[in-house]
Formats: structure tokens, C-alpha cells, sequence
């Protein structure tokens, strides 16, 4: 039966492991897309949005810091012709190299009608200065070169570069709010989902650790149960079923028992044989019913004069009892066997066809000694039966007790 529950609480113990195991699952689960989600989210807001208007501001840097200046100084003999060939050069190449970066970069559909055209405007201002290069390769000066239309051009270039770096901002707000919104749902969906989980693993938790206290439980009861059929059992084996005295089986343990503990401790120990007198005449003349309540009857009045803890009462067979006492001295033996006799005569069962009485009445063998390593148990039990025939012989309805006795059988 524990072996069966055991399993049972093993099998919610393991069933509590595995849905705990599967909430943790979903956890990591949820946190890597929503942390998958928020990367790509971070790419498209840095690198959708920061590195493009980087690229745009060299482009326009290149044409104001280098192209323009460089003009300038060409315009004022500042320069020599290779030089200026390599700046132009160098310039325009920067400028190609950063627009085809920009370009490459992923595209909105409503943003690709003004790319094409900031690349119109970005070919028509290159083929301005190519002009210039070609012309300067050419061996011409650029003291007669128009600053004005130098101005104009990129001018132009610059302000069409700078709506476009401007749309790229406003792009890269627009991502960082829908990054944010995106981020804060994920974050309560998240939590939600924690939140669901842990519930749930607690309130699935607390039924299970619920059933497995009510398992718990049941399992205590049915042990106390058994506990006390196994007590009731062993009292019963231990119990004359009739008159609820110790047995012969309870006192061959006990009287082995109480005798090595007196002979440890050198001290008195005292066995009485008790029979009723004339117990076959009684049940011929008033049935075994009535015989069977006069051994309960026995049987009470002993319990009630043997009250101590260390006072043991039996019933050895048919109408024999016998009665064991420890620390009780000659004196306190004699007055136990004697009020007996009396509680039992005080009882006042009739017995008609007794010898020595109207009432039933008993007959004790009493032997009490110091125990000590030359004391024989059974020649004490041999005593006891010797000082009971005496006191049957002596008229019955008595007790005949010895102290000499045993050491002479010993002897």
C-alpha cells in the first residue's frame, strides 16, 4: 500500500517538474524572438537610418569642404594645375562612391521617385565639374570661372541633399516610435505571459501539492490504522480471548524478562500460582457459562488489587492463574496473597457444592526471593506449585508462602 502511494506521489512530483520545465521552455522561447525582433528593430533604426544620413552629409561636406574651396583657390592661382586635377578627381570619385553606398541601402517605395531625382540633380552638378576638369586637363586657367553659376550649382546640390537627409531623419524618428511602441507591446506581452505562466505553474502547483497533502494524509491515517490493528494484534496475542488476562504465550516472554532484570539488579522478585478451589464441581453444577463468568470474575478482582505497572497477571490454563511481582519483599507478598483471597470471597459467588465455603474461593502458592545468579527460574516456578499443593492440602481458601523453599530445590 505505501509502496503504491510512494509511486502515485512520485508521478505528480514528476508531472509538477515537467510543467514547470515546459513554463521556463516558453520563457526563453518568447524572450529570444521578442529579443530577435528588437535587433532587427535596433538595424533598421541605426542602420537604416543613421549610416544613410551619414553618407549624405560627406556628400554635401565634400562639395562645400573640398569641390568649392578648391575652387577658390583655383580661381585665385592658389593651386597648381595637378593639384587641382587630383582634388577634382578625388572629390568627385568620394562623392560617387558615397551616393552608390547610399543608394544600396533598403528603400521605401514612397522614397524612390525623390532618390532618382537627387541622382539627376547629383549626375547634372558632376557633369559641372567634370567640365571644369576637362578643361583643366586641358591646360586652362579657372581665373575666368563664373562663381556665381559655381555658387548656384551647388547651391542646389546641397539644398536637394539636405531635404533628402531631412526625409531620412524624419524616417529615423518614425522607426525609433515604432521601435519604442513595438518594444513597450513585446515588453507587456512578455510580462503577461510570465505572469500567465507563473499563475498557472502555481495554481497547478497548489492542486498538486494539495492532492499529495490529502495523499499525505490518507497514507497517516491508514498508518495509524495499521498501527493500531498491528497494536490490537499484538495485544490479542498477547490476551486470553475469555477472562482478558495476559496469556501463556505473553508470559513466557515476560517472566524470562523480569527475572534477568531482578537478577541484574539483585532485587526481590515474586511469583504466585492461584487456583480455584473446587472449580471442576463448580461447572458441573452451574455450566460453563456461569464457570466462564467466575474466571472473569478472578480476573477482576486481580487487576484491581494488582494496579502497578510492574504487576502482571495470567491466566495459565483452565482454572490456573498466575501472578508476577517485582520490588515486592516477603511481608508485601503475604498481604497481597491474603487480600486477594479476601476480594475474592467478597464477591460472593455462590458455590453450592464447595468444601470450604459457600462462595467460591482460591488457593495461592507464594515464593518470593532476592534474585541473584544461583536462582533457578524454574525452580521458582516449581516453588510456587509445591506452596500451592500445600495450601490446597492445608484446607484451600489460604495462601502458603515460602522463602526457603527455593533455595532447597535449587539445592
Amino acid at each position: 500500500m505505501q509502496f503504491v502511494e510512494a509511486l502515485k506521489l512520485r508521478s505528480k512530483l514528476f508531472l509538477l517538474f515537467i510543467l514547470i520545465s515546459l513554463g521556463l521552455m516558453s520563457i526563453g522561447v518568447l524572450g529570444a524572438i521578442n529579443l530577435n525582433a528588437m535587433k532587427k528593430n535596433i538595424d533598421s533604426l541605426y542602420f537604416g537610418s543613421f549610416i544613410p544620413i551619414t553618407e549624405l552629409n560627406e556628400i554635401v561636406q565634400t562639395y562645400h569642404g573640398n569641390l568649392l574651396t578648391t575652387m577658390y583657390k583655383a580661381k585665385n592661382l592658389d593651386m597648381s594645375q595637378s593639384q587641382l586635377v587630383f582634388k577634382i578627381e578625388n572629390s568627385l570619385l568620394k562623392i560617387e562612391k558615397s551616393w552608390n553606398n547610399y543608394e544600396s541601402h533598403f528603400k521605401r517605395d514612397e522614397e524612390l521617385k525623390y532618390v532618382d531625382y537627387v541622382a539627376l540633380e547629383i549626375e547634372e552638378t558632376n557633369r559641372y565639374f567634370f567640365r571644369i576638369l576637362k578643361a583643366v586637363k586641358d591646360g586652362k586657367t579657372l581665373q575666368k570661372l563664373s562663381i556665381p553659376l559655381l555658387e548656384k550649382y551647388v547651391q542646389n546640390i546641397d539644398s536637394t541633399v539636405k531635404k533628402l537627409i531631412n526625409y531620412e531623419i524624419e524616417i529615423a524618428k518614425y522607426e525609433r516610435k515604432f521601435f519604442l511602441n513595438k518594444y513597450t507591446f513585446a515588453l507587456k506581452e512578455l510580462i503577461f505571459v510570465l505572469v500567465l505562466i507563473v499563475f498557472a505553474v502555481l495554481l497547478i502547483s497548489y492542486y498538486v501539492f494539495k492532492s499529495i497533502q490529502n495523499d499525505q494524509t490518507k497514507l497517516e491515517r491508514s498508518t495509524k490504522k495499521l498501527k493500531q490493528l498491528n497494536k490490537k494484534l499484538e495485544n490479542a496475542s498477547y490476551t486470553d480471548s475469555l477472562t482478558g488476562a495476559h496469556n501463556r504465550r505473553y508470559f513466557n516472554l515476560v517472566y524470562d524478562r523480569e527475572i534477568k532484570r531482578a537478577k541484574r539488579g539483585k532485587n526481590y522478585i515474586t511469583f504466585m500460582m492461584l487456583d480455584i478451589d473446587f472449580f471442576k464441581q463448580y461447572n458441573d453444577t452451574y455450566g460453563h457459562i456461569k464457570g466462564d463468568y467466575a474466571l472473569k470474575s478472578v480476573v477482576k478482582v486481580l487487576k484491581e488489587v494488582l494496579k502497578r505497572p510492574s504487576d502482571y497477571v495470567f491466566r495459565l490454563g483452565g482454572e490456573e492463574f498466575g501472578v508476577l511481582l517485582v520490588d515486592t519483599d516477603e511481608l508485601d507478598s503475604a498481604k497481597m496473597a491474603q487480600k486477594i483471597c479476601d476480594r475474592i470471597k467478597k464477591e460472593k459467588i455462590k458455590h453450592e457444592n464447595s468444601k470450604v465455603n459457600d462462595y467460591l474461593t482460591i488457593s495461592i502458592g507464594v515464593i518470593c526471593c532476592i534474585a541473584d545468579e544461583a536462582l533457578d527460574e524454574n525452580a521458582l516456578i516449581t516453588c510456587a506449585d509445591n506452596m500451592l499443593y500445600k495450601a490446597k492440602e492445608n484446607g484451600r481458601d489460604r495462601y502458603e508462602a515460602s522463602v526457603d523453599a527455593i533455595y532447597t530445590i535449587a539445592a
